[in-house]
């Protein structure tokens, strides 16, 4: 941590929030680089946290904006994984149930415990769930958030009112993590910086420099300037997810491919579809996945599937089947069946699992979501597979490979006692649902406020989120598009697709004024976003 302190103080206060044009200008100044992450998503921000936090010259890369990707399309969960525990999978769920427990403590702003109740229908459910979830208790330890217990009928109706009550036994409640994915991902950009890292989004790697076979650095083009520059680095971290194998093309056209996409798909409505503060943990769907039903930010979060991919894609769409797939088993536990017209948002986003050896990948849900950490010959390190729960661990054990290829291996990881940026005590008073994810930094944001009292406003009736949102994410999250704010910055695109572009041509307007552009930018915003929110909105059957 002493190491993390003293590049800050050296820094000082123009890193302690992302400004991209100051961020820009370090690019140029650093001869060369420790640690050149590409990737901007959980696990390449997890690395740039634990690289700056050893004290190392930390640049992260990334194409588009932080967390676009996989990293804001979760189920939003913290968790050990129940499936992996009926599967057997000891050591993941023993993993996962850790990094749960350290994430819980170090980011209470952001993930929170969260009630999950399985209905039981038939009577062997009660014994098989119950012992279940106490293994699931046990394997968390002292980080285990609440105990599980056996519900009656009667209980269970209580805690979840619109369940569906025929043939009812009971029930059985656990505990779990529960979390805000993009809002996370912003908050681990912001400690990366708050530690000396230079972060940036919107530069894309294009090429990568090489001396005497091995990787020495890599090529990247500023995607707002057209700039083109070329970055030393003693060590390249390819973390770049599902395009992770695209990255790796470039250090070896042979290298065989490493990742197998699987595409997850979740539908969001309102609130009166789940009336209790539980959420609903489905264990029988047609395919053997777990489904969840789970409140999420005043709405209802509903998913998910998990469908082979060919290609990997940035913005993955939902296919008919799986829309109707999440409605069917939705209804079976729900005393009022969602139909398509009651989906607010539809939102869909593809895993890095990573390829089983000899494998076409066609059954996803047996693949593994253990990460592996790859190092091609000429040095270029790649993470794949994992997921947003063990970020942290993936990180560290990245960390340890890149530290014996760049030779700073006698610096330990220090981010399992790591509080990250906007942290704030669990036991404080209870911020508005527009300000709880920021933590800490709330307070700004009603000074802002006070300040501006225009940006006060409301962006839609419909939505949670004020204006000084919209400005706050422009002047101190380096949010660059209309997209940025409505779907990462704040999830308005996710809560309420029609909402969002309804709130679209305001927010625009108050964006191009904080960025210094013209109405024709703040138009052309909106068009880009409203053909996007189209797209979150399920067409008709």
């Amino acid at each position: 941590m002493a190491q993390g302190r003293e590049t800050r103080a050296r820094l000082g206060n123009l890193t302690y929030f992302m400004n991209r044009n100051h961020l820009i200008s370090r690019l140029s100044a650093e001869p060369e680089w420790d640690v050149a992450i590409v990737g901007g998503g959980a696990t390449g921000l997890g690395v740039a946290v634990d690289a700056a936090t050893r004290g190392l010259r930390t640049l992260l890369l990334e194409a588009d904006d932080f967390a676009k990707g996989t990293s804001s399309r979760s189920t939003k969960l913290v968790h050990g994984g129940v499936r992996y525990l009926e599967q057997g999978d000891i050591p993941l769920v023993l993993e996962a149930l850790r990094e749960r427990g350290l994430l819980h403590r170090n980011a209470p702003q952001l993930v929170h415990h969260l009630s999950f109740i399985v209905p039981r229908y038939q009577w062997w459910e009660g014994p098989f769930f119950g012992i279940g979830l106490k293994v699931y208790d046990a394997l968390a330890g002292r980080l285990n958030l609440a105990p599980s217990k056996l519900l009656s009928r009667e209980e269970t109706l209580s805690r979840i009112p619109n369940i569906e009550p025929d043939h009812l036994l009971g029930g059985v409640e656990y505990f779990d993590g529960q979390f805000d994915d993009s809002r996370l991902a912003v908050s681990l950009a912001q400690s990366a910086v708050d530690h000396g890292a230079c972060v940036l989004n919107y530069f894309r790697v294009t090429g990568l420099l090489k001396e005497k076979d091995m990787v020495s650095g890599l090529v990247c083009e500023d995607q707002e300037t057209r700039s083109r520059y070329e970055i030393r680095a003693k060590v390249v971290i390819n973390a770049t997810g599902i395009f992770a194998d695209s990255i790796r093309k470039m250090d070896d056209s042979a290298a065989i491919p490493a990742i197998q996409p699987s595409q997850g798909v979740h539908l969001v409505f309102e609130r009166d579809f789940l009336q209790g503060d539980s959420a609903i943990m489905v264990p029988h769907t047609d395919d053997g996945r777990v489904l969840f039903v789970i409140p999420w930010h005043g709405k209802v979060l509903v998913g998910t599937t998990d469908t082979a991919m060919q290609t990997p894609e940035l913005e993955p769409k939902a296919l008919d089947e799986e829309i109707g797939f999440i409605l069917r088993n939705a209804a079976r536990y729900l005393a009022r069946d969602p139909q398509r017209s009651d989906i607010l948002s539809v939102f869909a986003g593809q895993r890095p699992l990573v390829r089983p050896p000899g494998k076409d990948g066609s059954a996803t849900k047996a693949i593994s979501r253990n990460h592996e950490v790859l190092v091609s010959d000429s040095g270029l390190v790649t993470i794949v597979g994992g997921k947003w729960t063990t970020y942290r661990k993936m990180a560290e054990d990245t960390l340890n490979h890149a530290s014996l290829i760049g030779g700073f291996d006698n610096r330990p990881c220090v981010t399992e006692n790591l509080h990250l940026h906007g942290w704030r005590s669990p036991h404080a008073e209870a911020l508005p649902m527009h300000l709880e994810v920021y933590g800490s930094d709330a307070t700004k944001i009603e000074q802002l406020v006070a300040a501006e009292p225009a940006l006060g406003e409301k962006i839609h009736p419909r939505l949670p989120y004020i204006l000084a949102n919209v400005a706050w994410a422009a002047r101190n999250e380096s949010a660059r598009t209309l997209e940025d704010v409505l779907s990462r910055r704040t999830r308005a695109l996710l809560l309420d697709a029609q909402a969002s572009s309804e709130a679209a041509p305001a927010v625009a307007k108050l964006l191009a004024a904080e960025l210094g552009k013209d109405d024709a930018w703040a138009a052309e915003q909106v068009a880009i976003f409203q053909k996007l929110a189209a797209d979150y909105l399920p067409k008709a059957a």
